[in-house]
């Protein structure tokens, strides 16, 4: 019996490769067991390779695997574009129709052809040749079929108890012949039994959807976009049910500059989208510091630059989202690397935009956005909404033809706030340079009061957990940082370093701007090294680290940028040949 596996399915895009993962892996999830899913798809509708990969452990896990165990295969292009990955004793159960062949470079693995579609056929739809799939991993497994019918009949149970019934009897069918094919010969994959625990299996972008609407968010102007538009599509849902809605806008600039109004009104607001879109929200952006208005903007990064690879894990929004900006504004840029980060900071998200009166972007990338995970159940108890300085109650009386002090110059750089409507709250809202209350000024004085009331009031920020550290001591041979969702693959190179005597820290980047440079420092010192692992070509983020800390010589990038997220062995390697490079051994 074995701890964890990994298992993935592949085909054309289209053809009910995501249906197949999501079946398989939401019953193994109701079972108690902790997975880890990562999705390869084309940047089209329909056609193309596809693969689905789910890691499945009794232990939880955040990364995908370095090999795989099974290869499920409904044509030739998936054994030979994923082959290479089987590890010694993996198995390749591939729809007999095309003949399936392996390599013969592959000496190590076995295939078995099983008649996906002619069993599908045979009982009325060759469309369920997928559930025959399901069906014969489920016998590989060991795992009874009975598991799947809770999730076949939420699926399927709106066409009726009959293509419930077919459908599990695909899943059955599968599951027969494979055992009829193999007998005893697959008991070293017998996964040991689950805890049998209530999980949350969900991808990021629903867990930032969900805490916004648990942050008291109400309004969400969005255009389609990979990877963020499922956020948009959650929301479209279940806003109108707590008196919200959702808009489709025409563009990116027009999505940023509704949100910032509905926050002008009093609304919290947010939207999201991903490189691109980001591009063309730039002024709007600048537009919400001078005018000191809240904004929750999330950035979910794809390859880039322009269209790039749309489907494709990098990291390489982080400078641009810091800096991007025409002019200089106070801004928050947050980064959480595990679903319910992603729940929580987003709550935040808002509360901090609202505190410090700013756009605040939440970076995530492709990985963190559609990758799938279990989740811990939420506690709804943290959730705090906070509203800063919005004036809530009743305004002094102004004398006579003033106006309010909307821009009040103030010791911590947060000016009160009030939302159009309010008695003796009157003031101008412009986008050019401005006195307190709002009316177009440029003198040089003013000028110098207005800019530094803003760029100070992020000085103070208070987060929770600017970063995460995972080590035992200050002192290390290694430090590791990284940001978003390199934070599994880390955590597992760690282990295998420690286990060759290496020791080794962790700090990952939860608060990337302002940076957390005191909170970060004394580990950076304490470190022989520091590798920064990124999904980019120029380390945006070891750059950052340089900017903001000392230390130099002792900075180093481990780099990926071909699309592709991280393995836990390439992080290891790599890190490994660094420290025996330094003549540390």
């Amino acid at each position: 019996m074995v701890q964890q596996l990994s298992w993935k399915v592949g085909g054309q895009q289209g053809e009910g490769i995501e249906s197949t993962g999501e079946i398989f892996s939401t019953a193994l999830n109701r079972l108690g067991y902790y997975l880890y899913g990562y999705r390869h798809f084309s940047s089209r509708i329909k056609g193309g390779h596809t693969n689905n990969k789910i890691r499945v452990s009794t232990t939880q896990v955040r990364s995908v695997s370095d090999d795989l165990d099974i290869l499920v295969a409904f044509d030739q292009e998936t054994i030979d574009v994923n082959v290479h990955e089987l590890r010694v004793g993996g198995v390749v159960i591939a729809d007999a129709k095309f003949n399936p062949s392996l390599p013969e470079t592959c000496t190590t693995a076995t295939l078995y052809a099983v008649p996906f579609t002619e069993i599908a056929t045979e009982l009325g739809t060759s469309l369920m040749k997928n559930m025959v799939a399901v069906g014969a991993s489920s016998a590989v497994l060991h795992i009874n079929t009975e598991v799947f019918e809770e999730v076949v009949l939420e699926i399927f149970g709106k066409k009726g108890q009959k293509v419930v019934q077919k459908n599990m009897e695909a899943i059955k069918k599968g599951a027969d012949y494979i055992r009829e094919q193999l007998g005893e010969q697959l008991e070293t994959m017998k996964l040991d039994p689950a805890d049998g625990k209530k999980r949350m299996f969900m991808i990021g972008n629903d867990a930032i959807a969900l805490g916004a609407l648990a942050g008291g968010a109400r309004f969400m102007p969005a255009y389609p976009i990979t990877p963020a538009s499922e956020i948009m599509e959650y929301l479209i849902k279940k806003l109108p049910q707590f008196g919200g809605t959702v808009i489709q806008t025409e563009d990116e600039i027009a999505a940023c500059t509704m949100a910032i109004g509905a926050n002008y009104a009093g609304v919290r607001a947010l939207t999201a989208s991903a490189g691109p879109g980001l591009s063309l929200m730039m002024e709007s952006i600048g537009l919400a510091g001078i005018t000191e208005q809240p904004v929750v903007i999330i950035d979910t990064q794809r390859g880039g630059p322009s269209t790039g690879l749309p489907t494709k894990q990098e990291q390489s929004d982080l400078m641009a989202m810091i800096y991007g900006t025409h002019g200089e504004i106070p801004k928050i840029v947050m980064a959480p690397s595990t679903v319910e980060e992603a729940f929580y900071d987003t709550i935040e998200a808002f509360n901090l935009a609202e505190e410090y009166q700013c756009p605040v972007i939440m970076l995530t990338d492709l990985q963190l956005s559609l990758g799938k995970q279990s989740v811990e159940p939420l506690d709804y108890n943290r959730v705090e909404i906070r509203r800063g300085k919005l004036q809530q109650g009743e305004l002094e009386e102004l004398e006579e033809k003033q106006y309010y002090k909307r821009y009040r110059v103030t010791e911590d750089g947060v000016s009160p706030r009030v939302i159009p409507g309010m008695k003796h709250g009157i003031h101008h809202v412009t986008g050019v340079e401005h006195d307190e209350t709002g009316k177009p000024s440029e003198s040089p004085v003013n000028r110098d009061d207005q800019m530094n009331k803003r760029l100070r009031k992020t000085k103070g920020i208070r987060f929770n957990t600017p970063i995460h550290v995972h080590s035992h001591e200050k002192e290390s041979d290694i430090l590791f940082v990284g940001f978003n969702s390199t934070r599994g693959v880390i955590e597992e190179a760690m282990e295998r370093l420690e286990q060759d005597g290496i020791k080794v820290n962790h700090a990952h980047i939860r608060l990337i701007h302002p940076f957390p440079a005191d909170e970060l420092l004394p580990y950076v010192q304490g470190a022989k090294k520091v590798v920064v692992v990124e999904n980019n070509a120029t380390g945006q983020l070891a750059n950052i680290l340089k900017m903001n800390i000392a230390s130099h010589d002792k900075i180093h990038s481990v780099l990926k940028y071909d699309g592709n997220p991280f393995l836990p062995q390439e992080v290891y390697a790599k890190s490994k040949e660094m420290f025996v490079l330094n003549g540390n051994v």
